[in-house]
């Protein structure tokens, strides 16, 4: 069945890049959006778009009947969830697929099994799949959660069993913090996923964060687009990918992708996922999850494929085969992708609402910049507080980063903090250069005696740059001398 009409059911840049894919393959969109969002470049870009309710997501983006009645109102045939809200949600999935409307995305079954990282290892079980020693259950009980840490060995990682994000994550480093650390996960994986079950795996000290794109279709064709390098991260958040991973070998690419397929293949997974693992320094790898959706680093495995994964998610869901296999597939050239946050990384990533007084991002050859702002767009405080995605592509890495550099000097934003600023400390660094780093590296590098240093900088440049500009002018009000 050919899809005509796909309503998106997000906002911001993720909307708009679903959106334009879908334009150029002839499909018409309807947007939905928020009371905040109505001035939006995806509301605007869309064929319709329709209010959904107040700017809480609660409110509007999270409410599933109301969304799927507008897509059978506007004869919508298939939905695409983008990514976060409802987009690894199993019952809206099913909900979605009840109203005979096409969900862009997996089975609901594959999202509940791997949407529970507890749930998902249990699928694995009795597989070649290698997994972080831990407990293969929820638990509550502090004094078992001592038992099996002192088993495995301190640190350890006290982790929600649903959700992402960093949140119900403790790293605990001895038995007098278990308690404490314990109940504050239970606590915080309740309020943000609304269950508060926690398990423990070993904390693997030095890890680097790598995840492997799957893509499969409804006949049983299931292939990997190689890995991303995702280890730069604030609050167990990326901030920066790359790929290839200058840590992965042909030989270790090869394994950890046979193993990412043999994942997918365990819940007869359809469509668009990413398998991710934690490499230790020894080079041993270790499943961590599977994310049933797009992610929201996707462009830089697009750019060193050369292939439209949104594209492909849309071929999937109207039923066609994969167009190629994996010998087909091969890595070209390297890709970096900066998470631009409304944030101020001066001050621990706080967040930065307000609006934007100047926004002109930068262009050129081998530089992408998906977005979902414009010039005079309102910040909001109640969605996620990433911008756009600055994306460049080269022939090698070196060149990448010197590419990232200069259009990270090219992007123009006033009005408001972003991750600009240290994207730039990231690309400048040694360690990042070389590759010797780690899932640590904000931690062990942008530290607050560092911010301090670089904003210092910052200010006397710009104070200098300022006394520059007025001097000009002086000079320009000069009168000439008369004879």
């Amino acid at each position: 069945m050919k899809i005509k009409k796909i309503l998106v059911a997000n906002r911001g840049e993720i909307a708009l890049r679903v959106m334009r894919t879908a334009k150029k393959m002839g499909i018409k969109t309807v947007a939905i959006y928020s009371e905040v969002d109505k001035n939006a470049p995806h509301v605007t870009f869309a064929d319709q778009a329709v209010c959904i309710g107040p700017a809480p997501s609660s409110e509007s983006y999270l409410k599933a009947d109301e969304i799927i009645a507008v897509a059978k109102r506007l004869g919508a045939d298939a939905i695409h969830p983008g990514y976060g809200f409802l987009s690894e949600n199993s019952r809206f999935a099913q909900q979605v697929e009840d109203n005979n409307i096409i969900f862009i995305g997996p089975k609901p079954h594959a999202i509940e099994v791997m949407g529970n990282k507890l749930a998902s290892k249990d699928s694995l079980e009795g597989k070649n799949i290698p997994m972080v020693p831990g407990t293969k259950d929820a638990i509550d009980n502090p004094k078992e959660a001592i038992e099996i840490a002192n088993q495995i060995g301190y640190p350890i990682l006290i982790k929600a069993a649903t959700g992402g994000g960093g949140k119900g994550m403790r790293i605990v480093e001895k038995e007098a913090d278990i308690a404490e650390q314990m109940s504050r996960a239970i606590s915080e994986a309740k309020s943000a996923f609304g269950d508060g079950s926690v398990f423990i795996e070993k904390f693997i000290s030095n890890p680097r964060h790598i995840e492997v794109q799957v893509l499969a279709d409804q006949h049983g064709h299931t292939v990997h687009l190689f890995e991303r390098e995702c280890s730069v991260q604030r609050r167990h958040q990326k901030v920066l990918e790359e790929a290839p991973s200058v840590a992965v070998t042909p030989q270790l690419r090869e394994q950890m992708g046979t193993v990412a397929i043999e994942v997918a293949k365990a819940c007869d997974y359809i469509g668009a996922g990413t398998v991710e693992f934690l490499l230790d320094s020894d080079g041993k790898f270790y499943f961590l999850e599977m994310n049933t959706r797009l992610q929201v680093e996707h462009p830089v495995t697009e750019l060193i494929t050369q292939l439209d994964l949104v594209e492909e998610q849309i071929r999937v869901a109207q039923g066609e085969k994969l167009r190629f296999k994996q010998e087909d597939l091969k890595i070209e050239g390297h890709a970096i992708e900066l998470r631009v946050y409304a944030e101020n990384p001066y001050d621990d990533f706080s967040p930065s609402i307000g609006i934007l007084n100047r926004y002109t991002p930068p262009t050129g050859e081998g530089i992408r910049v998906d977005d979902g702002v414009i010039e005079g767009s309102e910040i909001p405080i109640y969605y996620d507080p990433m911008l756009a995605k600055l994306i460049v592509h080269a022939p090698t890495r070196q060149e990448a980063l010197s590419k990232m550099l200069t259009a990270i000097s090219q992007y123009q934003i006033e009005g408001i903090h972003t991750t600009l600023p240290f994207g730039d400390f990231v690309c400048r660094h040694d360690a990042f250069i070389s590759g010797d780093f780690s899932t640590h590296f904000v931690d062990r590098y942008f530290d607050q005696e560092t911010r301090e240093d670089i904003l210092q900088k910052e200010v006397e440049i710009a104070s200098r740059f300022a006394l520059g500009l007025h001097l000009e002018e002086l000079s320009k009000l000069r009168l000439p001398l008369k004879n």
